[in-house]
């Protein structure tokens, strides 16, 4: 049984309707819904107010509107604030856009990105664009640790990568956070891993575990219901497996097994998302498709397309926007909170 947020409304209006029971918080807010889309045995066809769901069904909706505890210990939209900024540091010779920086490159990188205002960090040392290929969990902690020890001082820290080895020697560096694109699916120690540890951990739906083959005429019958039963299915497996819930956070992976309808599709209804209950994580920076929707071939000239992009997911509920331009989405995101929050007109300019 899924129930998929719509009507989703901001700012005064959002304000305006809880106070006339006409919507309800999204994860405690700041985004209201105001109808819903009822999934599963003998759901009704239509988009429904709020004032006709069914008994039966009434639980679910309500577990929208519970705020979600802080991620790491970062805090949350519904504690006030706008969406976490998690700069991507990608320490690899190969990567779409960044590749080629060094350890120290690596290291100026992140302080920078953490003076223009990135919240946390996300390091990599293995590239996962489509037709990449797998490297060595011993190179990919040569090209990592260094730089997670010395960046760990300053800021909460991400590893992206798949490898169990390569975690727990990350997490040893300072890391606090895993984020596996596949899902702890390709490493059978990683799990085992993670639950001896205190880290949080990002679950990511890619088609397939292989960057290499995830982009062979991918299909689906109903993308964001196939990839939200995929994302609540893995966060079962990871409980399952000694994971607290509070510990774990979601990703639809944007362009990972997807092609543009796919990703379209996908964002218009990442609310979906919400019913599994863990924060939503949303990276498209930079990526293929909005060179295709912008007609911008050079990814590092994507920057306009991918703050859209964050904003589109901002709007519908996503705690946290991975990107590689973090000054201008945390521009950007200034104004949209100041405007999804109703702000007051104190300043004449």
């Amino acid at each position: 049984m899924w129930v998929e947020p719509l009507g989703l409304i901001e700012g005064q209006a959002a304000a305006a309707a809880l106070a006339a029971d006409l919507a309800l918080p999204l994860a405690g807010g700041p985004l209201a819904f105001t109808l819903v889309r009822l999934i599963g045995p003998d759901a009704p066809s239509a988009a429904l107010p709020l004032s006709d769901v069914p008994e039966a069904w009434q639980k679910h909706v309500l577990a929208l509107t519970y705020p979600l505890p802080r991620f790491a210990g970062l805090a949350m939209p519904c504690e006030g604030g706008r969406p976490l900024v998690m700069g991507i540091i990608n320490v690899t010779p190969d990567s779409f856009s960044d590749g080629g920086r060094g350890i120290a490159e690596s290291i100026a990188a992140g302080h920078a990105m953490l003076e223009a205002g990135a919240d946390l960090l996300d390091i990599g040392g293995e590239s996962t664009r489509p037709g990449s290929h797998p490297v060595a969990p011993e190179e990919e902690c040569r090209r990592v640790l260094p730089v997670i020890r010395e960046l760990a001082k300053a800021a909460t820290i991400s590893v992206d990568t798949r490898n169990a080895a390569t975690m727990l020697a990350a997490l040893e560096a300072g890391a606090e956070i895993v984020n596996d694109i596949t899902a702890l699916r390709h490493d059978p120690a990683a799990a085992r891993v993670l639950a001896r540890s205190e880290a949080s951990v990002i679950l990511m739906h890619m088609l397939g575990e292989d960057p290499r083959t995830m982009q062979q005429n991918p299909r689906y019958g109903d993308v964001a219901l196939e990839v939200a039963q995929f994302l609540a299915d893995r966060v079962a497996a990871a409980e399952r497996l000694g994971l607290p819930k509070d510990r774990l956070a979601v990703d639809p992976g944007i362009g990972f097994g997807k092609r543009l309808p796919h990703n379209l599709a996908l964002i218009e209804r990442l609310p979906l998302l919400a019913g599994i209950g863990c924060p939503i994580i949303f990276g498209a920076s930079r990526k293929r498709f909005l060179g295709t929707l912008s007609a911008v071939e050079t990814p590092a000239a994507r920057v306009p397309a991918s703050v859209a992009a964050a904003l589109a997911a901002a709007s519908r509920g996503a705690a946290m926007v991975r990107v590689h331009d973090v000054a201008e989405t945390v521009q950007a995101l200034a104004v949209w909170q100041a405007l999804s929050g109703g702000a007051e007109e104190d300043d004449p300019d």
